[in-house]
C-alpha cells in the first residue's frame, strides 16, 4: 500500500517523480503529492488520482528542481484530503517527509511536540516524523535520522529532504519495503521495482533500520550506530514490458491469461526424470521424516491457497497441517514444537502480518519455509528456505497468477514430502507427477472459455448478493472466488461450506438470489447436488461449475460451466479459473476500476 519515489540527479525531478508514481498506482492510493526544491522546500499535493496532481502542477508551473520525493497515499490516519496527503513538512518549512507504514506511538510524540510549541495541520501520524526531525535536527542528516529512529515505533519507509542540504536525499526503512536505485549521475528511492525500471536495473535492498544517504554521484549506507556498511547490488532480470498491459484493458485479465506460462516457470524446472527436485530448500530428509506438524500462515488469497495446501498435504504426506490467518497467528500464542515446520505464503514477500508471523515462528525455534514471488523481499530474506513462484510481476490488486502458482508450489512440497516419507506408492506418485506436469496446458484450455464467462457475467452483473458454496477443495475455491467478487465488483458475496447451509445461512436465500455451486470433486459430487436442491427449493438462481460428464447437475442448476475431467487432488487449481473470469467480467460490466479497487492495496505493509 502507498508508494514512495525519490530522485536526485541531472534531470528534471518532477517528470521522474510523476512517472515513478504512475508505475506504483497498482499499490492502491487515494491522494498524491511531491516535494522538490525551489529556493527551499516546495510541496504540492492533492486528493484523488495522479491525474489531479499532474494538472495542479501544470497550473502552478513545474519547478526546475533536480531533487525530489513523491508519494501516493492510502489513508490510515485521517480521511483522504489535501492536507492529509503526503509529503508532510515541518513547522519551519525546511523538512519534508514521505512515509509508508504506521507510527504506533505518534500520539505520544505529538503531545510531546505540542508541549514544545509545535502546531500540527494534518490528522496523520506522518506529520509527527517531519516535526520530530525538525526538533532533533543538529545540522547533520544521518545523525538526526538516527535520533529520529530511536524515538519512533512502528513500521516505516521514509524519504526525507532538508532545505539545508539541497544536494542530499535520505531514506530509511523498517517493516516496509524500500529500494535504492543506482544510476549514473543520478540515484533513486522507490517502494517497488516498476518505478525504477525505466531508469535503472541496479538497486540495493534496504534492511531493517538501515539508512541511505543519496547524492547525485554516490550512495552511502549506514547502520543505526552510524557505521558505514557495504551491501550487495541486485540486478532486475525482467523487462518493463512485463509490467505493462500488453494490449489488455486491465492488468488483471493479462495476468489471468499469463497463468499457463507462469505455471510452466514454476513447475517445469522442479520436475525431473528422477522426480521432484526442490533445489531451493535445505530441509533434510531426516527433518521431513520427523516433521510433527506443519503450520501454514498467510493472509487473503494466500491463506486460501494454504487451505488447499492443507487438504493436499494431509492427503498425500499424512502430516497434520494447521492453517492460520497471519494477523491472528501471534495473538493466539501458537503451540510450536521442535520438529514442526512453518510454511509462510506471500506474493509480495512484504505482507506485514505475515512477516510478523514468520518472526514469531523463528523466535520459537522452528524452521520457516516461505513461498514468495518477489525475489529478495523481506520474507524471502528472513526465511530459512524460500521457494520462488517465478510468476513475474503481478500488478493488479486482485491476485490471480500469484494464487495459482502458490498452489503449484504447495503441490510440489506435498508430493516431495510424500516421497521422502514413503506415504505414496511409486505408481501413485508417478501418476500425480504426470498430472502436475500437465497443469499449465489444462489451465490454458479452461481459459479459452473467457467469452462464455463474459456472457454469463452480463446476466448477473447487478446481483445484490451472491453466495458461493462448495465442499472440501471446492470450499477453498469458493472462498477465493468470493474474495475476487468482493474485491473488484463490490458485490456482497459470501462463501459457505455447502453442508453448513442448513445451519443458518439458508435463511438468507430468497427468490432470485444467485448461488454459485462449485462441484468438481467426484467423491463429493452427489452431496453437493443435494445442497443445490436445498437452495433451489427456496428460489435461488444457481450457476454450477462441474466436471465434464456430470450432467446430473443440469437437473438442479440454471446454468452449468463444465471443466475438463481431472483428478481430485489438483482440482483447486482448475475450479477457481472460471470464477476469476466471472469476477473480472462482472466488475467490467459494472464499470469498476478493476486493477485499482477502492480502499484496497496490492502490498499490505501495515498491520
Amino acid at each position: 500500500m502507498c508508494g514512495i519515489v525519490g530522485y536526485i540527479g541531472k534531470e528534471q525531478a518532477v517528470p521522474v517523480l510523476l512517472n515513478g508514481l504512475a508505475k506504483l498506482e497498482y499499490r492502491g492510493y487515494d491522494s498524491a503529492g511531491i516535494t522538490v526544491f525551489d529556493n527551499g522546500v516546495y510541496t504540492i499535493k492533492t486528493q484523488g488520482r495522479l491525474a489531479n496532481l499532474a494538472e495542479k502542477i501544470r497550473q502552478e508551473g513545474q519547478k526546475p528542481s533536480h531533487i525530489g520525493i513523491g508519494h501516493t497515499r492510502w489513508a490510515t490516519h485521517g480521511a483522504p484530503s489535501d492536507r492529509n496527503s503526503h509529503p508532510h513538512n515541518s513547522q519551519n518549512g525546511k523538512i519534508s517527509v514521505v512515509h509508508n507504514g504506521i507510527i504506533e506511538n505518534y500520539l505520544e510524540l505529538k503531545a510531546f511536540l505540542e508541549d514544545k510549541g509545535y502546531h500540527f495541520v494534518s490528522e496523520t501520524d506522518t506529520e509527527v516524523v517531519a516535526q520530530l526531525f525538525e526538533y532533533e535536527y543538529d545540522g547533520d542528516m544521518i545523525s538526526t535520522t538516527r535520533k529520529l529512529l530511536q524515538q519512533i515505533r512502528g513500521a516505516y519507509a521514509l524519504g526525507i529532504l532538508c532545505s539545508d542540504h539541497p544536494d542530499t536525499l535520505v531514506a530509511v526503512r523498517k517493516d516496509s519495503p524500500l529500494l535504492i536505485g543506482l544510476g549514473k549521475g543520478e540515484n533513486y528511492i522507490a517502494s517497488d521495482i516498476p518505478a525504477l525500471l525505466e531508469y535503472t536495473r541496479e538497486y540495493y535492498l534496504l534492511e531493517e533500520n538501515e539508512i541511505a544517504l543519496l547524492k547525485q554521484d554516490e550512495v552511502k549506507l549506514y547502520d543505526m550506530d552510524g557505521g558505514e556498511i557495504q551491501k550487495e547490488v541486485y540486478h532486475v532480470t525482467w523487462n518493463l514490458d512485463a509490467a505493462e498491459k500488453g494490449g489488455y484493458d486491465y492488468f488483471m485479465m493479462k495476468e489471468i491469461m499469463e497463468q499457463p506460462e507462469a505455471l510452466k516457470k514454476t513447475i517445469q524446472p522442479r520436475l525431473t526424470e528422477a522426480g521432484i527436485h526442490l533445489q531451493d530448500i535445505s530441509l533434510t530428509e531426516e527433518e521431513i521424516k520427523n516433521c510433527g506438524r506443519i503450520h501454514i500462515v498467510a493472509c487473503g488469497s494466500a491463506w486460501h491457497a494454504g487451505i488447499v495446501g492443507r487438504y493436499v498435504m494431509e492427503e498425500v504426506s499424512r502430516i497434520p497441517v494447521e492453517v492460520d490467518i497471519a494477523s491472528e497467528f501471534r495473538y493466539r500464542n501458537p503451540i510450536l514444537q521442535k520438529g514442526d515446520l512453518c510454511i509462510i505464503i506471500s506474493q509480495s514477500g512484504e505482507t506485514a502480518d505475515t512477516l510478523a508471523a514468520l518472526r514469531e515462528a523463528k523466535k520459537q525455534g522452528i524452521k520457516v519455509l516461505s513461498i514468495v514471488n518477489v525475489v529478495g523481499s523481506s520474507i524471502a530474506r528472513e526465511s530459512d528456505d524460500v521457494i520462488y513462484t517465478w510468476a513475474g510481476p503481478e500488478i493488479a490488486v486482485a491476485t490471480t497468477k500469484g494464487y495459482t502458482t502458490q498452489l503449484s508450489v504447495l503441490y510440489l512440497i506435498a508430493l516431495y514430502f510424500a516421497k521422502v516419507r514413503g506415504t505414496l506408492s511409486e505408481a501413485r506418485l508417478g501418476a500425480y507427477l504426470e498430472e502436475l506436469a500437465t497443469l499449465p496446458e489444462r489451465t490454458a484450455e479452461i481459459l479459452k472459455m473467457d467469452a462464455k464467462m463474459a456472457e454469463i457475467a452480463k446476466k448477473y452483473a447487478f446481483s445484490k448478493d451472491v453466495f458461493i458454496i462448495g465442499r472440501g477443495l471446492d470450499y477453498a475455491a469458493a472462498m477465493e472466488a468470493s474474495l475476487k467478487l468482493k474485491e473488484i465488483s463490490y458485490i456482497h458475496s459470501e462463501a459457505y461450506a455447502a453442508g453448513e447451509l442448513k445451519h443458518g445461512t439458508i435463511s438468507l436465500i430468497e427468490e432470485g438470489t444467485l448461488v454459485v455451486a462449485i462441484a468438481t470433486q467426484s467423491s463429493l459430487f452427489e452431496k453437493l447436488v443435494s445442497n443445490v436442491k436445498e437452495v433451489k427449493a427456496r428460489g435461488a438462481k444457481v450457476l454450477a461449475i462441474a466436471p465434464e460428464g456430470e450432467t446430473a447437475i443440469e437437473d438442479v442448476a440454471d446454468e452449468v460451466v463444465y471443466l475438463p475431467k481431472a483428478g481430485d487432488l489438483f482440482t483447486g487449481s482448475y475450479n477457481v479459473l472460471p470464477m476469476q473470469m466471472f469476477a473480472y467480467y462482472i466488475a467490467v460490466e459494472r464499470g469498476c476500476d478493476v486493477d485499482k479497487p477502492r480502499n484496497l492495496a496490492k502490498s499490505v505493509t501495515v498491520e
